[in-house]
């Protein structure tokens, strides 16, 4: 089931000369974070393998994920459609301050993962694949969980900018590497370790005081989200974006990156706005208005999608090869759209139907390539070798 071999002698062949190359000046990261990981990694034992930390930080993600499921299914526990005050919520506070330890611990896990690689010498293309891989998810996962702290009353956003938020979070992960597909060189954004400090203390501050924390106005007409909305699309616009066009454009100028063409250097982008135009779509003309009445599995799915072609470019990153011009998830989403579209009592089945059929395809690729890794460099994923241990 899970002997399927996504990656082609090519992709292994490029793992082989794959070297690391990443820069990263934030601040936060180079004055605070990296000097406490390194102090955190001395007292991790040797036999906790690298790879492990990584997963274990996913799956606080995928807890936090669960518990708002089952607290929060349609968003309205911190706020429902059409109130206007602020009410009793439905969602206990513990909640959130469970939610904000979650995303602590994933952020942490996720830092000294590498730290415990270089510290028993077993660094490898494997463990940053692993890495980078669930950071794809988790750099949605952690956004989607937060929708839970806002609601969707008079103080909140639409479903729709909630979708658009979402979309612009996960687009400054994808032109990041998009921008190592062309340099070779993974830059980290300042955002990142801001903005998961940010997502902590919004989780935390609704687990002291609640929600109603942030039913406010911060200055005139402007509401507290709404503030927080414009300062999420102007980091990607603004800082993101234009940063990785312009390291893409030196590195041509300077021939220290892959000096593709410029078709090859744009090959990234067609799966991602293949996704996003469809999603856009289905959201805008969805007879049923889907995004309203089923948003927590409409977002899933997307973010679903976007995790699988964000891993599958990390993986033509890194080993030099072709990324797919248009990934063929994209052809059972557009399919289930014109489903919705031109059959709307199926739309709601569809929907659950692909939503449960990408996790399934994600999660096959996902094993499968780490299988087919761990078997080209006679590793294992989770244990670290015996002579790493002393």
């Amino acid at each position: 089931m899970f002997s399927y071999k996504y990656l082609t002698q090519n992709h292994l062949k490029g793992f082989d000369k794959y070297k690391y190359s990443a820069i990263d000046t934030s601040p936060i990261s180079k004055y605070m974070m990296h000097p406490t990981w390194n102090f955190i990694t001395k007292f991790i034992p040797k036999w906790v393998a690298p790879n492990l930390l990584t997963f274990a930080g996913f799956l606080c993600m995928v807890v936090c994920t669960a518990i708002l499921f089952i607290y929060d299914y349609d968003f309205t526990a911190a706020g429902r459609p059409g109130v206007t005050e602020i009410e009793e919520y439905r969602i206990p506070n513990i909640i959130f301050t469970l939610c904000a330890f979650l995303v602590f611990m994933a952020y942490n896990l996720d830092g000294v993962d590498g730290k415990q690689a270089r510290r028993l010498g077993v660094s490898g293309p494997l463990g940053e694949m692993f890495d980078h891989g669930l950071d794809s998810y988790i750099v949605f996962l952690i956004p989607y969980c937060l929708i839970s702290v806002y609601g969707r009353d008079y103080y909140s956003l639409s479903e729709f900018r909630a979708y658009l938020i979402l979309m612009s979070i996960v687009l400054n992960f994808y032109v990041s590497h998009w921008e190592k597909y062309n340099t070779g060189t993974l830059y980290l954004p300042w955002g990142y370790d801001f903005s998961m400090w940010v997502s902590v203390l919004l989780f935390l501050q609704a687990g002291i005081y609640g929600p109603a924390v942030y039913k406010v106005y911060v200055f005139g007409n402007v509401k507290f989200v709404e503030a927080l909305e414009a300062a999420i699309h102007a980091t990607g616009l603004f800082t993101t974006l234009p940063i990785a066009i312009y390291n893409v454009w030196m590195s041509y100028k300077n021939k220290t990156g892959n000096m593709y063409s410029t078709l090859e250097s744009m090959r990234p982008i067609w799966s991602m706005l293949a996704m996003t135009v469809t999603t856009t779509v289905w959201a805008l003309c969805s007879p049923n208005n889907i995004i309203e009445k089923d948003p927590r599995v409409f977002f899933l799915a997307f973010g679903t999608v976007f995790s699988n072609i964000a891993s599958r470019l990390i993986v033509a990153e890194m080993s030099k090869q072709r990324c797919d011009t248009i990934s063929w998830l994209n052809i059972p989403l557009i399919t289930t759209m014109v489903i919705s579209l031109y059959q709307p009592h199926l739309e709601r089945v569809a929907l659950h139907v692909f939503f449960l059929f990408a996790i399934a395809a994600h999660v096959h690729y996902g094993v499968c390539v780490v299988r087919q890794m761990c078997d080209h460099f006679q590793i294992k994923c989770f244990i670290v070798p015996k002579e790493k241990r002393k």
